[in-house]
């Protein structure tokens, strides 16, 4: 990109951060046009040529963005201090629920990018994400007991399941089109907190 961006007033920038967040998360990669991100944002198609030069680029430049937003809250809500694997999943809940209202185009935008499968953007999507996963999954996992879960189970196998299981309700409740209830996210989640802990958890002699 070009960083003559970064030199825009910061309303700007966010105009047009904005105006993409929205624009790709109501279409497809493909049927996200330029021009109507360029429309939104108040500037001319050209001059977010001159920014991003290329549509990918934007797109990818949005990824990280959200991704970084991501983190910062996930930080906030201290998901990675925690050795109890449900807690740490509480909080990153917790924390991607305030996100979801707060910032609602950005939210589903990082929920279509993952399941983006344009050739021109979903291997460097799933990249990106497989190390942010991976690294933040060895991180959790070597604060956790095995000896608090059944025997035989295989941490890192139930850790991605759960982290993928969470991801599909989320995109289920992006495509309602709803106002999202943060009250109802909340108790549909701590629902399926309680249910994992039944079947993962070790039980009590």
């Amino acid at each position: 990109m070009n960083e003559t961006f970064y030199t825009l007033p910061a309303e700007k920038q966010q105009r047009i951060i904005n105006a993409g967040f929205r624009v790709f998360s109501q279409n497809s990669y493909k049927k996200s046009p330029m021009r109507e991100i360029a429309d939104e944002a108040g500037i001319s198609k050209s001059l977010l040529f001159h920014y991003f030069h290329n549509k990918k680029e934007l797109y990818l430049f949005l990824w990280d963005r959200a991704a970084d937003t991501t983190i910062q809250y996930l930080t906030l809500e201290n998901c990675y201090e925690s050795t109890d694997l449900f807690e740490m999943m509480e909080r990153g809940m917790h924390a991607k629920i305030q996100i979801m209202c707060r910032y609602p185009d950005m939210a589903l935008f990082a929920i279509k990018a993952f399941y983006e499968k344009d050739i021109s953007v979903c291997c460097e999507i799933q990249k990106s994400y497989r190390e942010h996963f991976n690294r933040k999954a060895t991180d959790a996992l070597n604060r956790l007991n095995p000896e608090d879960f059944i025997p035989g189970l295989n941490l890192r196998t139930m850790h991605r399941q759960i982290y993928l299981m969470s991801v599909g309700y989320l995109w289920e409740i992006s495509q309602r089109g709803d106002t999202l209830d943060a009250e109802m996210l909340k108790k549909d989640f701590t629902e399926m907190l309680t249910f994992w802990k039944t079947v993962y958890l070790r039980k009590e002699p």
